[in-house]
């Protein structure tokens, strides 16, 4: 998946001036230019617009205690649209209205959502599995874990076998111990 991302964004701005090409050719040059700088000033208008309303629900959140009213990604969706409307070209003006416009956002929101869902669980079972692998239980993920997480028996200094899986390591004896102050009278002989 990353390398058909980098692919795409380097292919992203010879697909721009291949289509500003023909749009030129379709409309002329002028009116093409046209329409890119207005694009550009629409993209300004909507990041300043968006970027006051940003600031102005982050600061009623801190005076009344509360979470923004809105959310998060409303206004990130609608900032990133902006910066996708500055830049010349067509592909990310068409990206960036689709994010600037309330009536396509919804449907960019539930595609957001779903895919952030499926990228945690892909973490968590990744993590899992490696914390499996290493004989570390994580807290709430069931399992026979000591207090700290690790498998019975397993060792907690540098090179103590934390890596190698729980079964056939002995006994485990539970316990604490108070640390001894070398300045403490009770330790000392008496004189």
């Amino acid at each position: 998946m990353p390398l058909l991302t980098v692919l795409a964004l380097m292919a992203l701005p010879f697909l721009e001036v291949w289509l500003m090409i023909a749009v030129g050719g379709w409309i002329g040059v002028p009116w093409t230019l046209a329409v890119l700088v207005s694009l550009l000033v629409l993209g300004v208008a909507v990041l300043r617009r968006a970027g006051t309303r940003a600031f102005r629900d982050a600061d009623q959140a801190m005076r009344s205690g509360e979470p923004p009213r809105g959310g998060l990604l409303d206004p990130l969706m609608v900032m990133a649209g902006g910066v996708l409307l500055i830049v010349p070209g067509f592909l990310t003006a068409l990206l960036g209205l689709l994010m600037v416009l309330p009536f396509t956002r919804p449907a960019l929101r539930w595609a957001f959502a779903g895919w952030a869902q499926r990228r945690m669980r892909r973490m968590r079972e990744r993590m899992d599995r490696e914390f499996a692998a290493q004989g570390v239980n994580v807290p709430g993920q069931g399992g026979t874990g000591g207090p700290f997480g690790r498998a019975p028996g397993g060792s907690a200094g540098p090179g103590g076998g934390a890596d190698r899986p729980a079964s056939g390591r002995g006994r485990v004896i539970q316990g604490h111990f108070e640390p001894v102050d070398p300045d403490d009278s009770r330790d000392r002989p008496a004189d």
